[in-house]
């Protein structure tokens, strides 16, 4: 799976369980003030990635992630050590 692969995910997930706008949702976008997702939508967020990360995610390493960018850099070595 690409990066490209990851925010297409995120995107699919984040139009069909937030009801955002798919233009809204680029690597640039801070999830908190332009997506508008609060902590608990985070949690969600990981939970439904979860389906197609394989390993384990671990919630804690994702307190620092700003944008959906840095969603990303964090998921994408777990797929690569799978």
């Amino acid at each position: 799976m690409t990066k490209e692969d990851i925010l297409n995910k995120m995107r699919d997930i984040l139009v069909e369980e937030f009801q955002l706008d798919a233009s809204s949702i680029t690597p640039q976008a801070k999830l908190y003030d332009d997506l508008e997702l609060d902590s608990i939508d985070a949690v969600d967020l990981l939970v439904k990635m979860k389906e197609f990360i394989p390993g384990k995610i671990d919630p804690e390493m994702f307190k620092k992630a700003v944008t959906v960018q840095d969603v990303i850099e964090l998921l994408y070595p777990l797929i690569q050590k799978a």
